[in-house]
């Protein structure tokens, strides 16, 4: 079963990512414009493939969003994220999302606090099916081991 957005996370320059969303009519809140928590996902998604970069697992820990201006239903969001500083298991990263284009006019940005956790968070506090299921899919494990170059 996939979760989320689905979105292609890509690295940038730096520590870095991108990605594109394409708001569509099951994102919707008012009248044909996205809803704002979905606009928070997206970032937050995106925001949350900086782990990847800096090969550590890491959790929300907060996330303000600032609405700049409506994004409607049809428009792709093209989103880019970037860590600001490490401080111990504290990342603190940064985000915006434009309309149309890398450089369009900014719709929404956040400003965020991932905390690293090891893979031991997951277990412990998620569903015993879902992870039982990871858990006997080798390519799934694979994964999870390569967040443990420096366990």
């Amino acid at each position: 079963m996939a979760h989320g957005l689905h979105l292609q996370t890509r690295a940038g320059e730096g520590v870095s990512v991108t990605a594109e969303f394409q708001v569509k009519e099951a994102h919707q809140g008012a009248p044909g414009l996205a809803h704002g928590g979905v606009l928070a996902t997206a970032l937050d998604e995106t925001l949350g493939g900086l782990g990847w970069l800096l090969r550590v697992i890491a959790v929300t820990g907060r996330l303000e969003t600032d609405f700049v201006r409506p994004v409607p239903v049809g428009a792709v969001l093209h989103l880019e994220a970037e860590v600001v500083a490490v401080a111990g298991r504290k990342i603190f990263c940064t985000a915006t999302g434009r309309i149309g284009a890398p450089d369009g006019p900014v719709a929404v940005r956040a400003d965020a606090l991932f905390i690293e956790v090891k893979i031991d968070h997951f277990i412990e506090n998620g569903r015993k099916q879902e992870i039982q299921a990871v858990l006997a899919d080798p390519d799934q494990v694979k994964v999870a081991r390569a967040f443990e170059v420096n366990p």
